[in-house]
């Protein structure tokens, strides 16, 4: 028997509960299986769990879109007993039993080797929102945005993703100034790097096809009128990596910028990546983030507090990174 959390229907309600009866035989279909060691709360696990939108596509479904741990067994050739491996995406916490639980079965292909130096714990400090963030940070990187071209903006500076691409595009070298709603984050977030903080408010309105160029390059969140006022700011021949719809699935925009700035919006999946640039990501992270900030990132809440964090996570009264130790022995 182990414990997790389960999302089943109940007359076509969604029900949410804590079990400590489930059973290894009750896994889905997986060649790995994996002893949890730590897991996270992020933005569609809290959509999930309290049922905002449609995430779950199976049921009975563990939640949870990430994990790391160490294997239990394996019929996979990549991996041996006692190996330990993260998982990011791949439908899993969505229509795959997720992290959430303090056992995992997942297809082999869907893991990575844990990277040195991290421990299972600071992997789940990063978890899916830092390696999200890196690909952001790689996608500027590929359309050319360099440090000396001018300063760069985070949205959603304080949630997970954002909170990791200001570390890392500050030890790069970039200028960076984070957007958010929340004032009294100022604090953190210049202890991550930040040189300007600027309010969410005046972005999160109807704004003009081309603005002021203010910016070299963006890391997106939000989505909706922030990502459309944004663009309209990027400088000649600059980018924005897009990876959310915190503000909105629209993107009420005009193709001004990409046609007369040559702006490129360069989308972003952390889902569905293929194991190269999964790799790249975890190695770059360990090379670019200053690891002694990692823990201001971190706030832990018990596998039994997870659910009510899950609504205050979209209240947007979290921030950083949540872990979710379920294992931490391990």
């Amino acid at each position: 028997m182990f414990r997790g959390i389960v999302i089943d229907k109940e007359d076509q309600n969604q029900t949410v509960h804590l079990r400590d009866d489930l059973e290894d035989a009750s896994l889905p279909e997986g060649n790995v299986t994996v002893r949890v060691a730590y897991s996270t709360l992020n933005y569609k696990d809290a959509l999930a769990i309290t049922g905002t939108s449609p995430i779950v596509r199976r049921y009975p479904l563990v939640p949870g879109i990430d994990f790391a741990g160490v294997v239990e067994a394996s019929d996979d050739p990549q991996y041996r007993v006692g190996d330990k491996v993260v998982l990011n995406g791949w439908g899993v916490g969505e229509k795959h039993w997720g992290g959430l639980a303090e056992r995992a079965r997942v297809p082999g292909e869907w893991l990575i080797p844990l990277q040195e130096p991290f421990t299972l714990r600071q992997a789940m400090g990063l978890g899916t929102a830092g390696y999200t963030a890196m690909l952001c940070v790689l996608a500027l990187e590929k359309q050319g945005v360099t440090p000396d071209q001018g300063p760069v903006l985070v949205t959603g500076a304080a949630g997970g993703v954002g909170s990791v691409a200001i570390a890392v595009l500050a030890k790069l070298g970039y200028a960076v100034t984070a957007m958010t709603g929340r004032s009294e984050e100022a604090d953190f977030l210049t202890s991550l790097g930040a040189q300007a903080i600027i309010d969410r408010a005046s972005y999160s309105q109807p704004g003009k096809p081309l603005a002021k160029e203010r910016w070299a390059g963006a890391v997106d969140v939000a989505g909706g009128h922030v990502l459309a006022n944004v663009c309209a700011e990027i400088q000649y021949g600059g980018a924005v990596a897009a990876c959310g719809l915190a503000a909105g699935m629209a993107f009420p925009a005009t193709v001004a910028p990409f046609i007369l700035r040559g702006v490129t919006l360069a989308g972003v999946d952390s889902v569905m990546a293929p194991k190269a640039a999964r790799l790249q990501a975890w190695q770059r992270l360990a090379a670019d983030l200053d690891i002694g900030k990692l823990e201001h990132l971190i706030t832990e809440v018990p596998l039994e507090d997870a659910i009510p964090t899950a609504s205050r996570l979209l209240a947007g009264q979290v921030r950083g990174r949540v872990v979710v130790p379920l294992n931490p022995t391990l």
